[in-house]
């Protein structure tokens, strides 16, 4: 099953959307590295680090959310994960990150077809989640309920997907959304 993107409210949108989403191993241009890519000649330079305190203002990671939410699983991953590297892997921001890093590449297990490859990412995706919640002992981080990410995450390992989606445009394959609290005003 695939989910409407009409009720997914943008936090920034201003910020221009890709052309089609990127899956690796298919017939699409890598974002990039090819001349034909979305991106091509547009690499972005590395993001400042994630913290509880600027979340609401940090461009990278909002918009890293609205690509997920929209069905850009690649490019929320690519976002998240050039966060991840500034924040360092052993920080709980890091950890955090690895958790939406994990989730996002189980999306784009999903356009690849690969159910195994969902259900690792995201059952390892929910791991995190738990381990930030304990770690911080906190219910929310940057502005995502933890419990909530949990249970996606669970769920999202337990679900049939469609193998009939078509490729390069962007679709939600994920019955929720990344809705942060308070809503940021991008």
């Amino acid at each position: 099953m695939v989910y409407p993107v009409a009720e997914v409210v943008r936090l920034l949108p201003s910020s221009r959307l890709p052309e089609y989403t990127f899956v690796p191993g298919k017939s699409l241009p890598h974002p990039y590295r090819d001349p034909k890519g979305h991106s091509y000649g547009n690499k972005p330079k590395p993001p400042k680090a994630l913290t509880q305190e600027n979340w609401m203002e940090h461009r990278n990671y909002l918009n890293a959310i609205d690509f997920f939410n929209l069905g850009y699983y690649w490019e929320a991953h690519d976002e998240w994960e050039r966060l991840l590297r500034v924040c360092g892997p052993d920080s709980i921001p890091g950890r955090f990150l690895k958790g939406l890093v994990k989730l996002s590449a189980a999306g784009i297990k999903v356009r690849e077809g690969s159910i195994h490859g969902v259900r690792r990412h995201a059952a390892s995706a929910g791991e995190v989640f738990a381990d930030v919640a304990a770690e911080s002992n906190a219910d929310h981080y940057c502005g995502l309920e933890l419990t909530r990410l949990q249970f996606a995450a669970d769920r999202a390992a337990q679900l049939k997907y469609p193998d009939d989606l078509t490729m390069g445009e962007p679709i939600r394959v994920f019955p929720f959304l990344l809705e942060p609290e308070p809503f940021p005003l991008g």
